[in-house]
């Protein structure tokens, strides 16, 4: 898929090194198609890497994708330079009076914390409720997911006893359903999260469909009919070495974290990581792409 993005955004020329292609918009700008719109709202903290993370996992489609990144005004941190989000960045006042074929919503490391006590609370709510008349289909990642899942339908999330990390299982139910289509009947995807939204609490609203779960981790794939609204509760986005950065991470804060699971060889952290879940990934955003977006959205937006 030829992705449209601004010619000097740095995650551009990572792309390229992986043989990616990509295209900036004055290329996109010569030819006669109508690319399909996507605006991410790219909440976690190291905006470049969720950057990298979600082009490549938008990548597997001959759709052409234009992709605008957009950023919380009412709250800013402090591990992507203002420079980078002043040049690459838009806010939800930038684009309130657009349309798009599709959303992302990432994932944010405030899962401790309850809804009002997030900084940005109020505006991702107005953004979640400008998705239900904006966008042809909202794509929620992990906390995004939960917090999808909450404002839209009022389920709430669960403190876990210990962090969840790792690699797990997931079973698909729903065969049928276009998102989980080309899926194995048991395939891997990652996890990251100190808290979870539950089965049961998932099954009363009759509104929603449970595509995919895990013994060990629950939840993963969760979808309204027609899927307006998918819920992703893990990170299929992930590269090979994020869980290895986030757990070496919390090693030099001193919270002693456990090994996630099923992820370096032999569970020992010396040994590279293996790559175990980028098929299913690429399937997901492509099926996402290809079924809820390109086949549903109007040619006029």
């Amino acid at each position: 898929m030829p992705i449209n993005v601004h010619s000097e955004l740095p995650a551009k020329k990572i792309m390229e090194s992986e043989n990616i292609f990509m295209m900036d918009e004055n290329r996109a700008y010569t030819q006669d198609i109508r690319p399909l719109k996507i605006a991410v709202l790219n909440l976690m903290p190291l905006k470049e890497d969720t950057e990298v993370q979600l082009l490549r996992s938008l990548s597997n489609t001959p759709l052409q994708v234009e992709v605008d990144f957009i950023s919380t005004a009412t709250y800013i941190g402090n591990n992507t330079s203002k420079t980078h989000l002043d040049k690459f960045y838009l806010t939800f006042d930038d684009i309130k009076d657009t349309k798009y074929d599709g959303l992302i919503i990432t994932g944010a490391p405030v899962e401790d914390l309850e809804w009002n006590e997030v900084l940005y609370w109020d505006e991702l709510t107005m953004i979640m409720e400008w998705s239900k008349t904006n966008v042809t289909s909202t794509l929620h990642i992990c906390w995004g997911a939960q917090a999808g899942i909450y404002y839209h339908f009022g389920i709430n999330k669960h403190k876990l006893p210990k962090k969840l990390s790792g690699i797990y299982e997931h079973r698909i139910h729903n065969r049928k359903i276009p998102l989980v289509r080309g899926f194995d009947d048991v395939f891997k995807a990652p996890h990251s999260r100190y808290t979870e939204i539950r089965k049961e609490d998932v099954e009363k609203n009759p509104e929603l469909i449970i595509l995919a779960e895990s013994e060990e981790a629950g939840l993963f794939l969760v979808t309204t009919h027609g899927g307006k609204q998918i819920f992703v509760f893990g990170h299929p986005e992930y590269d090979r070495l994020t869980l290895d950065k986030e757990y070496r991470r919390d090693l030099d804060k001193g919270i002693t974290p456990q090994i996630p699971c099923n992820y370096y060889k032999d569970d020992n952290p010396d040994n590279p990581p293996l790559l175990t879940w980028r098929s299913h990934s690429n399937a997901l955003y492509t099926n996402w792409l290809n079924y809820y977006v390109y086949q549903e959205t109007p040619y006029e937006l």
